[in-house]
This record gives C-alpha cells, sequence and structure tokens, in this order.
C-alpha cells in the first residue's frame, strides 16, 4: 500500500505529460502538491509534496478520507448540499457524500494547520470510474491516458493492498496468540477501538458492530469522524486533533461526550476515552444513551416537581438528628423570603425567623416526634427579613435506620397564609353575624311583645265601639270608620304574631308542647275558622278524611297554626269561584295532609326559595297580597320541628298542592332522629 503513494514510474510512451505538470517521475521537484481520491472519499495517490504539505507520510496516507485531510473555510461554496456539516447520513461514509457533493474550482482549505488555496478536479476514467484530484497552485487538469493509467494501476494497488491487510487481521485473529486479546476486547460492552493519527481504524471490537450496525470491512475504511454526529464534530475535532498532533498530549487521557451516527441513522450517546501512544490513539467508549435519556427524564420529572411546589407555595425539608443543617427545596427559600446565596437553612435559623410564641410549640414537635417514632403536622408563624409575618404548616415523617431508630426527619413546608387570613375574616365574619342575626332575633322579639299589648287595646275598644255596646254613637261612617280601624289592627296583630313565631323559632325558643289529639276534628276546626274568610272570596272549601278516629301525637296550636297558614295562602291566592281541598291520607309510616287549590299557581323558578323567611312568589303578587312573606316558612320550620317535611307542587294559573308529611308520634320520630 504504501508503494501506491508514490507517484507511479513512467511509461516510455508518446503520450505527452499532463499539463498540470503531474510528472510521472514522482522525484520531480517541480512536481506540485497533489493528491488523487476514489469515489469512497480514499486516497489512492499522493505526490511528496502533498505529503510535507500534509505531514503525513506514505505509511499514514493510506486509505485516508477526504473529510480528515481537509477543512474548507467555505463549505457553502464548496459543496453543493450546504457544508459538510448539515450533510444527513443514510448509511454511506461522510466522506463519500462530501466527494460526490463537490464542486469543482478553487477553494480555500485548511490542511493540518496549513492554509491553502486548492485545485479541485473531477477526472472520470474510460472504464466509468470517477476520481478528484486535489492540486496546489494548479491550473484546471488534462490528463492525457498515461496519467489515466496511472491512477488506475494506483487504486488497483490500494485496494488489493487493503484486502492483504484484513486477510492479515483475519488470520492473525484466528490462528495467533493475539486472539485471546481479541477475546478479551469482544466480551466488552464498551467500544474499544484503536486508530492510526490520522483518525483511520485498526482495530475494533465486538460491541463496534452490534451498537452502530458497520460492518469490520466498512469500519476500517472509515476515519472516527465519520462517524461523529455533525452537531458535535467540531468539539470532537478540536480534542481529536489536539491528541494527533500536539505531541505534548502523549499519555494523556481525553475525555469527552459525543452522539455517534450508526449504519440506520440513529443517535448514540457515548462517553468517550482517548489515549495516544506514538502514533497509536486507543479509545473506549461508553453507550450513554440510556443514562442520558433517564437524566432528561429525572430533568423534566424536577422541572415539574419544583413547578408543582411553587404552585402550591410548597417545598421539602430533610433534617439529620443531632446535626443543625437542614436541607431545604428551593421553594421553601421562597416561602421564608431568603435566596440561598445569602440564608444557610438551619434550626438556629428557622428559630430566629419563628414568632417566639411558636418556638417552643417547634421545638416539641420535632421532639416528640422522635421520641415517639410518630408522624406531626403543626402550623407556625414566621416573620420574614422585610417585616412580613407568614404562616406556616409543616408535617413531618420519621427516617428509620435498620434497627428502627429514627435517624432523621423529613417533610414538607406550606406557605398558608392566604388560607389563614381567610379563614380567620370568615370566622369574624360569621361571629359577626351571628351577633347581628341574634341581636336582630331580640329585637323583634321583644317589639312584637311591646307592640302586642296597645294593638289588643286598640282592638277590643274599636270592637266595642263598632257593637255600640254603651250606646249609640250617632253617625253611621263613624261606624265604618271604626271597623277600619279593627280590621287594620288585627292584621296588624297577625304580622306581628308570625313575626314573633319566626324569632322565636330562629332563637330556638319554639317549643312544642306535644300531646294525643284526634287529627280529623283540628283538620275541621281550621276549615270552620276559615269559613268566613272563604265565603268572602267566594272560596269553596272541602274535605276528604277517610279516617275520622285518626290520633296522632303532636302541637295543637303548631298543628293548627300550620292548617291556617296552608288555607289561607290557597284562599288569599284563588280566584273567586275557586276551591280550596283538604285531603288527610294514612301511609305505613306518616300521615299525609294535602292542601289543593286551583289557584294563580307559584312559578317554578320561585319554587326553591318560597319556603325562605320574606320570600314570595313575586313583585306583582306581593302588590295584590298583603302579608309578611313568613307563612310558608314558619310553617315548614313547625312541620320539620314534628320530624315532618313540606312539599310543593306548583304549576302557574293551574293551580298549588302543598303536601305536610307528619310522623304519628312527633315524640318517638325526633327521638329516634337524635
Amino acid at each position: 500500500m504504501a508503494d501506491s503513494l508514490r507517484s507511479p514510474t513512467k511509461e516510455k510512451t508518446g503520450n505527452k505529460a499532463p499539463a498540470t505538470g503531474v510528472s510521472p517521475d514522482s522525484a520531480s521537484s517541480n512536481e506540485p502538491a497533489r493528491v488523487v481520491f476514489n469515489e469512497d472519499g480514499r486516497v489512492v495517490f499522493a505526490t511528496p509534496g502533498f505529503m510535507t504539505l500534509s505531514g503525513h507520510d506514505s505509511a499514514q496516507l493510506p486509505n485516508m478520507s477526504f473529510g480528515a485531510l481537509f477543512t474548507f473555510n467555505d463549505t457553502e461554496e464548496a459543496f453543493h448540499t450546504g457544508g459538510m456539516f448539515s450533510m444527513a447520513r443514510s448509511g454511506t461514509s461522510d466522506s463519500s457524500r462530501l466527494i460526490s457533493s463537490l464542486r469543482e474550482g478553487s477553494h480555500d482549505v485548511t490542511i493540518g494547520t496549513t492554509q491553502e488555496t486548492m485545485q479541485f478536479d473531477r477526472i472520470d476514467l474510460p472504464d466509468g470510474r470517477t476520481f478528484v484530484v486535489a492540486s496546489v497552485g494548479a491550473a484546471a487538469l488534462s490528463p492525457d491516458e498515461n496519467f489515466f493509467r496511472q491512477i488506475a494501476e494506483a487504486e488497483a494497488k490500494a485496494k488489493a493492498d487493503c484486502k492483504q491487510d484484513q486477510d492479515c487481521v483475519q488470520k492473525i485473529s484466528k490462528d495467533t496468540p493475539e486472539s485471546e486479546l481479541r477475546h478479551f476486547l469482544n466480551m466488552s460492552h464498551d467500544l474499544l477501538s484503536t486508530s492510526d493519527s490520522s483518525g483511520h481504524f485498526r482495530r475494533i471490537n465486538a460491541a463496534f458492530n452490534t451498537v452502530l450496525g458497520y460492518s469490520d470491512t466498512e469500519l476500517y475504511q472509515m476515519t472516527f469522524m465519520d462517524i461523529v454526529h455533525p452537531d458535535d464534530k467540531p468539539q470532537v475535532r478540536n480534542a481529536m486533533s489536539a491528541l494527533m498532533y500536539d505531541d505534548a498530549s502523549q499519555e494523556q487521557l481525553v475525555d469527552f461526550e459525543a452522539r455517534l451516527m450508526a449504519r440506520d441513522g440513529s443517535t448514540h450517546w457515548m462517553e468517550w476515552r482517548h489515549q495516544r501512544s506514538g502514533d497509536v490513539i486507543y479509545s473506549v467508549g461508553r453507550d450513554a444513551t440510556a443514562f442520558k435519556g433517564n437524566e432528561e427524564t429525572l430533568r423534566q420529572q424536577e422541572l415539574m416537581l419544583r413547578e408543582a411546589q411553587s404552585i402550591g407555595h410548597m417545598g421539602h425539608w430533610r433534617w439529620l438528628v443531632g446535626a443543625n443543617d437542614l436541607q431545604w427545596s428551593d421553594e421553601i427559600y421562597n416561602i421564608f423570603g431568603v435566596t440561598r446565596e445569602t440564608f444557610v437553612p438551619a434550626l438556629d435559623a428557622v428559630n430566629r425567623m419563628a414568632h417566639k410564641r411558636d418556638v417552643g410549640r417547634l421545638l416539641q414537635a420535632f421532639q416528640r416526634a422522635i421520641i415517639e417514632q410518630n408522624d406531626y403536622d403543626m402550623e407556625f408563624r414566621i416573620t420574614r427579613p422585610n417585616g412580613e409575618m407568614r404562616y406556616i404548616r409543616c408535617e413531618g415523617r420519621c427516617e428509620h435506620d435498620s434497627n428502627d431508630e429514627v435517624i432523621a426527619l423529613f417533610g414538607i413546608m406550606q406557605d398558608v397564609t392566604e388560607r389563614t387570613i381567610n379563614e380567620q375574616n370568615l370566622t369574624e365574619a360569621k361571629e359577626a353575624a351571628e351577633r347581628a342575626y341574634a341581636a336582630k332575633s331580640q329585637f323583634l322579639a321583644n317589639m312584637s311583645h311591646e307592640l302586642r299589648t296597645p294593638l289588643n287595646a286598640i282592638i277590643g275598644f274599636s270592637e266595642m265601639m263598632q257593637r255600640q255596646l254603651l250606646g249609640p254613637i250617632g253617625s253611621d261612617r263613624y261606624l265604618d270608620y271604626i271597623a277600619g280601624i279593627r280590621e287594620s289592627g288585627e292584621h296588624l296583630l297577625d304580622l306581628i304574631s308570625d313575626i314573633l313565631d319566626m324569632s322565636k323559632i330562629e332563637a330556638g325558643k319554639y317549643e312544642l308542647d306535644l300531646e294525643e289529639l284526634n287529627l280529623a276534628k283540628v283538620i275541621r276546626l281550621a276549615i270552620h275558622m276559615m269559613e268566613g274568610r272563604a265565603t268572602e272570596a267566594k272560596i269553596h272549601m272541602s274535605t276528604e278524611i277517610a279516617n275520622e278516629d285518626l290520633h296522632v301525637v303532636a302541637d295543637r296550636r303548631a298543628l293548627m297554626q300550620i292548617l291556617l297558614n296552608l288555607m289561607s295562602n290557597s284562599v288569599k291566592f284563588t280566584e273567586p269561584s275557586g276551591a280550596v281541598r283538604i285531603e288527610c291520607i294514612e301511609r305505613e309510616d306518616y300521615v299525609s295532609i294535602k292542601v289543593h287549590d286551583n289557584g294563580i299557581g307559584i312559578p317554578a323558578n320561585m319554587l326553591k326559595n318560597i319556603t325562605r323567611p320574606f320570600e314570595q312568589a313575586a313583585s306583582h303578587y306581593t302588590r295584590k297580597h298583603e302579608g309578611t312573606g313568613l307563612g310558608l316558612s314558619i310553617t315548614k320550620e313547625l312541620v320539620e320541628m314534628h320530624g315532618g317535611s313540606l312539599h310543593i307542587d306548583s304549576t302557574v294559573g293551574v293551580g298549588t298542592t302543598v303536601t305536610i308529611r307528619l310522623p304519628y308520634n312527633a315524640y318517638e320520630a325526633l327521638k329516634n332522629k337524635e
């Protein structure tokens, strides 16, 4: 192979020497620095001048690649595909692609450490093969038949030498003691190789083939740079150049990470360690692809954890028992209003920032957790360096050793300032509302009693005057006025009575006086009391009671008030000539009393609110019908105090049915409910 790197001997032919000055005699001093590459991008011919220029001798140049020898100053100008480091791989070497995409002409290149302007020409032989000739300071080639023959012979000699070298390697691996070393190397999962100073592989182990998918033949025709990922080539080239050409790097280890391109186009992250000894470079590569993937996954998880802790204002911590220092996550620094650069997390530092009333509780919680070996949680206050107070929730767990002894505490700290302040505000608002409500109820109760007394007098005296019990009054108009006074007083007394009853119920002072009573008689008495008003409103009232001897345990006055309120509403909201029907039905566990009417009905959107205090069906109803809006609310409360329930079904323009379900024995129902 070495002989092929010298110029072929001059044939005695009549052919004219090439115009470029390439002499068939390699010893010619006028011969320019010139090198020839085949279609694979490998050196097949070089002049002594090029050997001197490149710094490589005849033992180093065989099969060196195009990409390993030249660095183009302007790759966009030199190549069709946009530069030697932007071309994708598809199973062939980079040098082959560079040769195929090279633009013919003059280009500025770097050879080793020398800057040169070289002429690149593509030569096509009659047999279809193509070569690229690179010459320093020469015009475009006009090769003749003699030159073609010299190049063809040189390439044939190079291929023969290459095959002989490979056969030799295979023979050594089988028939010599060196095969023992190769067996050991093949047992390693790491990628092991030796290269010459130009970067060409001399020896590889089986892991190279397994990981990258190249055969031995392919790898022996490549350099280390040929399999490096394009994005990593600049840094790798710098490291490898220093290793190959700097004598000071002898015996030194060079470590770096780089991606390799496999034959199928996949990428492998590798951790590399190189060392040069003489003209041999020893390389060890460990596949770090899985590690890199795990590293990226871990990085993403850590990022998600930090983001989650930031959103939740929560961080994690760990304390080794007996130590002063604490381990904190970044978010706890934010919670305490300090920075990692200016603050050292420690028990003393936390105690200084904690509220003086909480320091003791904090230390006791730690001590109790260690002694009792129990988990714990607590809240304490801190004062940030800017004077702001924050509320911190701390939750901890115990970490045990093999002897089940507590060796550390760990857990989370969360900033709960906003939540705590909101809870305090809600508590204060609730207490204020309860005080106001109690005051209102007390005021209504007192005022109701105060108003009842004069109203009773007004109603009583107006009734005496209306009946002229002490003699005639004189004018009939006075009798009309007196009737109006009495009716207004009675109406006002009904309103005040409703308010008083509601106040008692809300204050929890309304007590039931339970007794056994005949339900049918109570219903008929209530109907009798409503007949006068129903007759005036031209409303027909009827009843359906199957069992006249039905007895229940209830409060007589409350039950009467329930019935009167329901009947009164039915009469009030039913047009003249309408009807109100009271139905009493016995069920297995309760008695059902239904009050039906064919009145104006209640809108569906108001049904859920109609039983609230001071609520009425709609504004236009309230204008036509007077009342406090407490009737149904009081009725519902009284029914529920008996352990029963109230249900309303209504359709506007059709009518309303109010159903109350009462237990047969209110005492037993309330006892079971408790």
